[in-house]
């Protein structure tokens, strides 16, 4: 956790240079007073909040910036609340495209502790800074509807809330009140926390800018106090659309929902024109070694130094050392550069069938009936020649009989066979009882 202390008996080192640092890695799209938020980032540790509603049993890459934003901070002195929204994730923040289906609470608690889980490896809980995770159920379940209507819709005038773009948008077509709300029940959390931690900066997404300033202004007109927020910007792809969507859906830090491997391979085919922001944004290197980088890739981008490097720091991040290990062993073995037992079966599985489908068998066929059966050749008489010419692989070992076999011994994890034709188009067989 670099200089996040331990010891609870000293205070935190302040990072002065913090928002500098923010606005080079180009995580600061809005803000209140940007003067006034720098000086108090400086004057000595903040209390802030960063919010996460548990719409999904998984966080992606989107919340992967506000996690890695929390973790900055706190690096830098500052004192973490991370607020799983239990209440507000039984609602959900209005989407442009339309109402949202509702969770029920069984679901929600579940997927509270999930996203818990989550967010927990990227904070330290120690220290005179140490973070503490929090779930706006505690204050909202026990509330009245006239309390709340009394002591927080009394502060939200209608016309500003209809101002906000995605009521605007959403307004032809209908917005529910529930959807409508929920800029209250945030604005309510920012209150609470104000009140009960002394909580006074606030940040989340570029989306969430109109929830933030709310939460700002409620502070000021119910308690007469000063609070700072900031936001994010969007993270879009080159073209301008929007980042985090592959095609098997969000990028999803859950290992179940994505693989480490096609989370991996994600990174690292990140476009040359977004590899440099995307460092700035998602890896901890300092600035000299970032610049380093782009200079190199700008010179040969060919070589996707800046990508592989991208790839292995975020999946470290979220992942594990281990695991990306593991990955780039199985990424070299793939192509003949390592031993493939290194790699782990999951792992070796999961790379597998980024290429196609596994090919599932209770016997071993021939090498013939193997590479026209996984799809790497059209025909028993284009397979032959493949063989013929050398270019078949079992295992990254060259096959020169047509009437090859491959054993057991030749498994993976007892399971899995690896066959390769030429130098890139691999499939992946897997032995079924």
């Amino acid at each position: 956790m670099g200089a996040v202390s331990t010891d609870p008996t000293i205070d935190p080192v302040i990072d002065t240079g913090l928002v500098d640092d923010l606005e080079w890695r180009g995580l600061i799209a809005h803000s209140t007073d940007r003067d006034a938020l720098r000086e108090a980032l400086s004057a000595g540790s903040v209390r802030f909040y960063v919010g996460f509603d548990p719409t999904a049993p998984s966080l992606h890459m989107g919340n992967l910036v506000q996690i890695l934003t929390a973790r900055r901070l706190q690096q830098a002195g500052h004192t973490p609340f991370a607020l799983v929204g239990g209440a507000t994730g039984m609602i959900g923040d209005p989407k442009e495209s339309g109402e949202r289906v509702l969770n029920s609470a069984e679901t929600v608690r579940e997927w509270v502790q999930r996203v818990r889980g989550q967010i927990e490896p990227f904070l330290s809980f120690e220290g005179p800074n140490a973070a503490t995770m929090v779930n706006n159920l505690d204050w909202t379940q026990p509330m009245s509807t006239i309390d709340f209507l009394r002591d927080i819709g009394k502060h939200f005038p209608v016309n500003r809330m209809l101002a906000r773009d995605v009521v605007r948008t959403r307004l032809e077509a209908g917005i529910s009140y529930t959807e409508f709300s929920y800029v209250l029940l945030q604005s309510m959390d920012f209150l609470n926390l104000f009140r009960d931690h002394g909580v006074t900066l606030q940040f989340g997404g570029s989306d969430q800018w109109g929830n933030l300033t709310g939460g700002v202004e409620l502070i000021r007109r119910a308690e007469g106090g000063h609070a700072h927020a900031f936001a994010t910007p969007l993270v879009t792809k080159a073209d301008g659309t929007k980042y985090g969507k592959t095609e098997g859906g969000a990028l999803w830090l859950d290992p179940e929902m994505m693989s480490p491997y096609g989370f991996y391979q994600f990174w690292l085919n990140a476009e040359d024109e977004k590899v440099g922001e995307l460092l700035r944004i998602f890896t901890f290197l300092p600035r000299a070694e970032i610049e380093a980088l782009e200079a190199e890739h700008a010179e040969a981008p060919f070589r996707r130094t800046a990508q592989r490097r991208l790839a292995e720091e975020v999946t470290t991040l979220v992942h594990g050392a281990e695991e990306t290990a593991r990955i780039q062993a199985a990424s070299a073995a793939l192509f003949g550069g390592g031993e493939l037992r290194d790699a782990g079966a999951a792992t070796l599985r999961a790379a597998l069938e980024t290429a196609r489908p596994l090919l599932r068998v209770e016997t071993l066929p021939g090498i013939v009936d193997l590479l026209v059966e996984s799809g790497l050749c059209a025909s028993k008489g284009e397979a032959r020649r493949a063989v013929a010419e050398g270019g078949a692989y079992v295992n990254n070992v060259r096959v020169e009989d047509v009437e090859h076999v491959p054993s057991s011994d030749d498994l993976v994890d007892g399971r899995l066979l690896v066959l390769r034709r030429g130098k890139k188009n691999f499939a992946g067989v897997e032995l079924v009882s």
